[in-house]
């Protein structure tokens, strides 16, 4: 079999989080590519809705080497952080090779085959940094497809523009649902449906707190200590949901049972009219390409200590959420992760 072309390490996803990880690798002497199926640099910073801002300020919303620009007090937008990317994939001239879609992972004897749309790369080591964005949950629904108005994922939300005027209801109770109903309820009318009630954090709270909580988990396991880290799953008061507050909108509803051609039902039956249903349910980690390896799943996941697959040695998942470090599939908490991930695949390819 001709191969494309070689490498000690193959970095599947040129995001945030394959970024991070180039920046350690260019570091060694170890060979790599990363190879990116988008058009372009940003990862999924590029598909997501316009006006969205990130929960932490500047300073605290960095990969390593690069401050975000902004400082402490100011909460970066969508472009501002795709601007960023660009530029510290410039700045540090990582080899990143896109369009690249990496169909499918096997192994071979010690080494990986990478079949993709280019052709055949082989690799020592490869590591998983494709996120989870191309793997959006949409829950089942009794009636979905007898709806007859608009349903979308909060993938493919961009901007309230579409729903000027309508009755719209947001579902989910994390930061997308809260940010996405402060801004489609300045041009709508909205209902929140919330699987349980929302939790909000302290006004003075924001990602700043992910930075300290990050910072002594990993002290702690340098101690060999043990440190529960608290949920990520409230939701940060970034200055449009603290306006939303105001206008009254978080009011949140239990979950409905079903839907009709025109309306959300509840379980006591119980309906309400809408124009459109907007699901912020998260996503699950985008990892088809490894099927043909012998990994064994739960929930969508692969079996990691920290990154590394506990199943299959050369293999590591960057990004993908606490099951991959704590806060790694934030800007400011992958690069701990990338880190310790780039000093592993040193020392496996050492000792072959």
């Amino acid at each position: 079999m001709k191969y494309m072309k070689s490498f000690d390490v193959i970095v599947i996803g040129g995001g945030q989080s394959g970024l991070a990880v180039g920046y350690y690798l260019r570091r060694t002497p170890l060979r790599y590519t990363i190879l990116d199926q988008e058009q372009a640099p940003g990862g999924a910073w590029q598909h997501y809705w316009h006006s969205l801002r990130l929960f932490s300020p500047a300073q605290w919303s960095s990969l390593p080497g690069i401050l975000m620009p902004g400082g402490p007090d100011y909460y970066p937008t969508r472009d501002e952080t795709l601007s960023y990317l660009r530029h510290y994939e410039n700045k540090y001239q990582l080899e990143v090779q896109r369009p690249v879609t990496v169909q499918a992972v096997e192994q071979k004897e010690e080494a990986f085959l990478l079949h993709t749309s280019t052709g055949v790369y082989h690799a020592k080591a490869v590591v998983s940094a494709t996120g989870s964005f191309r793997r959006p949950y949409l829950p089942e629904v009794p009636g979905r497809e007898a709806f007859q108005g608009t349903i979308l994922h909060s993938s493919q939300y961009l901007s309230p523009a579409p729903f000027q005027g309508q009755r719209v209801a947001i579902v989910g109770e994390g930061n997308s649902g809260a940010q996405i109903l402060a801004e489609v309820s300045q041009v709508a009318d909205t209902l929140w449906i919330t699987s349980k009630p929302p939790r909000f954090l302290p006004d003075e709270v924001d990602g700043r707190y992910l930075f300290d909580v990050a910072s002594r988990l990993y002290e702690a396991r340098q101690r060999g200590e043990a440190f529960m880290p608290p949920s990520l799953g409230d939701i940060v008061m970034v200055p449009p949901v603290k306006a939303a507050r105001e206008r009254g909108v978080l009011q949140s509803l239990p979950p409905f049972q079903s839907l009709t051609s025109d309306s959300l039902v509840w379980p006591d039956g119980h309906q309400e009219k809408v124009e459109a249903v907007i699901f912020c349910t998260g996503f699950q980690p985008a990892l088809d390409h490894l099927s043909p390896l012998p990994v064994s799943r739960q929930d969508g996941r692969i079996a990691t200590t920290e990154t590394s697959a506990r199943e299959v040695a050369g293999l590591w998942l960057v990004g993908y959420g606490s099951w991959t470090g704590f806060a790694s599939a934030t800007l400011i908490g992958v690069g701990r992760s990338a880190k310790k991930t780039v000093e592993e695949i040193q020392a496996y390819l050492s000792a072959r």
